[in-house]
């Protein structure tokens, strides 16, 4: 990992943050690693509260770990927090991105499932659910592309982008279980492979 950066964030910052991620949640609609290619654009590119290396490390960390796949998010908080000077701003980089994540898709979840559940014999619901696979697939792919372009260099990438072809297309052509397919991944890691 790179060294860390050194922020002076003020109120202003924190609720752009809080406000973007807000924004996120309510776009995460394949769950928040479809959202992933916007976070990058605004933590890494825009803002530079990260760097890609620290990006990054946040998703493996968070992916290798058991429990909930949104723990990337809380790493994510955590690293701009820790980049604006201590643990008390990364707290509340934790507080700030995990609460704008969690909490308007956790309302809408709510209350958007007792309304489809009660009319899901609605034509129109039938076509809100179909129409909505393919923009989930489309998030997942720009996530996927965002994922294999870390390096911004074709010739050094060509594994990555390997890699993620092999592994959508085992997940399309097969029924082979997703463990197998991550520990596949793992081993090309450990190996230097990728």
């Amino acid at each position: 990992m790179s060294a860390p950066l050194l922020l002076n964030l003020n109120f202003g910052d924190w609720l752009g943050l809080f406000l973007h991620f807000l924004m996120l949640s309510l776009l995460a609609v394949g769950g928040a690693v479809a959202t992933i290619p916007d976070m990058h654009r605004y933590l890494v590119d825009q803002q530079r509260w990260l760097t890609d290396p620290q990006f990054s490390g946040a998703l493996a960390i968070a992916q290798s770990a058991p429990g909930p796949n949104i723990l990337f998010v809380a790493l994510m908080g955590w690293n701009v927090g820790m980049n604006a000077g201590g643990l008390w701003q990364a707290a509340m980089g934790l507080v700030v991105i995990m609460g704008a994540m969690m909490l308007p898709s956790s309302v809408l979840t709510y209350f958007a499932t007792r309304w489809l559940h009660h009319n899901r014999g609605l034509r129109s619901v039938r076509a809100f659910k179909q129409g909505m696979a393919p923009i989930v697939i489309g998030l997942l792919l720009a996530t996927g592309w965002v994922l294999a372009s870390v390096n911004h260099n074709p010739a050094v990438d060509w594994p990555l982008w390997l890699v993620t072809l092999a592994t959508a297309l085992l997940v399309w052509l097969t029924r082979l279980h997703i463990l197998w397919i991550l520990l596949g991944g793992a081993a090309l890691g450990w190996f230097h492979l990728v």
